[in-house]
């Protein structure tokens, strides 16, 4: 999950609060074979350490099989244990240094940063791979406290090299601004599982939304 030297924005799935995990997988490789997608991110809250083994060892091999790179979130010690990809730490989680003290140097750690210009300085100052925004928009995946607004995309963008992600209410009818405003990952969770036309339906159609964003730039 890098920035592109010219202006870019892929999707980056989260899966959904709770599911059955073998139907789930199927709904995964869907998305998945709908368009293109950077990364999924596995976000299990409050559930036993063996539902979130159980259910990387089923999606990652899914992920890994089309290119795509499995985040496990909160958990940097679940992520090194089942060799994912990366993990992604919030401002209540484990910290980011004791997160990359877990997983090494080559492997992601990204950083919920809210709507907070400080926050997310001092963790790309800290060696982050990514800072995410939000929410930008309503959202009933998880309860928010913060709402952010896509100037924050736009100031990063100008300043920073380091990749941001837009998160939060997401969906193919909003997600235009984020992407003009310089968003290199939209963070989707409803957006995509939620789709009355199915997920790789989704995925497709963010991406036509996202090619007619950047092509406005």
């Amino acid at each position: 999950m890098t920035a592109a030297s010219e202006p870019d924005c892929r999707l980056y799935l989260v899966t959904p609060p709770a599911f059955e995990l073998d139907a789930f997988a199927l709904q995964l490789a869907e998305a998945l074979d709908g368009g293109d997608v950077a990364s999924v991110q596995l976000r299990l809250k409050d559930v036993p350490d063996g539902a979130v083994r159980d259910a990387a060892r089923t999606l990652m091999p899914v992920c890994h099989a089309r290119d795509v790179a499995f985040i496990i979130n909160d958990r940097p010690d679940l992520a090194a244990q089942l060799e994912a990809d990366g993990v992604h730490v919030g401002q209540d989680d484990t910290s980011y240094g004791d997160a990359r003290a877990l997983l090494g140097e080559d492997r992601i750690v990204g950083v919920t940063c809210h709507d907070s210009k400080h926050s997310a300085m001092e963790a790309a100052e800290a060696g982050a791979d990514y800072v995410a925004f939000g929410a930008f928009f309503p959202t009933e995946t998880k309860e928010v406290s913060t709402a952010a607004d896509p100037d924050i995309l736009r100031w990063w963008s100008e300043l920073m090299t380091v990749p941001c992600v837009a998160i939060g209410g997401i969906t193919v009818g909003n997600c235009a601004p984020l992407v003009k405003a310089g968003a290199d990952f939209l963070a989707v969770v409803s957006g995509v599982w939620g789709h009355p036309e199915g997920p790789g339906a989704a995925v497709a159609a963010f991406n036509v939304e996202i090619a007619a964003a950047l092509a406005t730039l």
